[in-house]
């Protein structure tokens, strides 16, 4: 009996131990920002495809990104126009559709957790298309992390919009 008496005041010592809680201490020091995702670019030539009548070519994501099947992969392609002090790097967002004489053609892509097919598509014979759509295309791609972009303020546009809607979240890109 009477260690159980013992015990009793021992546990009713503890809680009463318990009391307000202090005030919270001062903020800790900005830390560096997070990781978001990686960019890498690639300069590509596109072979036509007599059957299906496309342009194609595919590209490797570098060993040292890992892709998730969850990720988002993004593909810019590069557009110079022209600015106040001269020619500037515009990239846009594709799928992105051009309208040429013969008719339409769209730049559009697939991806996996090791490449990227571009593709060239259209609405006529594209086995006579310009080579200023075909050879030495240079494409920007941003592969994020799924995961971050539940925000519906991300805007994915322009490659610009992107890196401003993740500077907002106090995250950055890094580029291969």
């Amino acid at each position: 009996m009477k260690n159980i008496f013992i015990l009793l005041f021992i546990a009713t010592g503890l809680w009463a131990c318990e009391g307000d809680p202090g005030p919270i201490g001062p903020q800790g020091p900005q830390g560096e920002p997070g990781l978001l995702g990686t960019t890498f670019e690639a300069t590509v030539d596109f072979i036509y495809e007599p059957q299906p009548n496309l342009y194609s070519t595919l590209v490797d994501i570098p060993t040292s990104i890992d892709v998730f099947p969850s990720d988002a992969v993004l593909v810019y392609r590069l557009e110079i126009a022209q600015g106040t002090n001269g020619p500037i790097d515009t990239w846009s967002l594709i799928p992105q559709n051009f309208f040429v004489n013969q008719g339409t053609i769209q730049y559009v892509y697939n991806h996996t957790d090791i490449d990227v097919e571009l593709l060239i598509d259209g609405n006529f014979d594209l086995s006579n298309l310009d080579t200023g759509f075909t050879q030495d295309q240079v494409f920007r791609f941003v592969v994020l992390p799924s995961d971050y972009l539940q925000d519906p303020n991300f805007n994915f546009e322009t490659y610009n919009a992107l890196q401003t809607s993740i500077d907002q979240q106090g995250f950055e890109l890094g580029s291969l």
